[in-house]
């Protein structure tokens, strides 16, 4: 399960973390938006809900998992 911090991170604060470590939006269908980048020399992609205030675990650490990053950085990001 993420830390406690993350759980508490709406969509403009995942946004916000995958700005900082260098993703671009590339794309947007209905609520959903992609954010496209590299980490660690392999270019990821990461499917963010627009509007979330809250996002369930298993939704949150998918995107951690997809981003490439470990939930450390996300946290130093915060």
């Amino acid at each position: 399960m993420p830390d406690k911090r993350l759980l508490s991170l709406s969509s403009k604060d995942v946004k916000k973390i995958l700005k900082e470590n260098n993703f671009i939006l590339s794309r947007q269908k209905g609520s959903h938006q992609q954010f496209v980048g590299n980490v660690k020399g392999k270019k990821r992609r990461v499917t963010v809900i627009v509007n979330q205030k809250h996002f369930a675990p298993r939704t949150l650490k998918s995107m951690i998992s997809q981003s490439g990053l470990s939930e450390g950085e996300w946290l130093e990001s915060i």
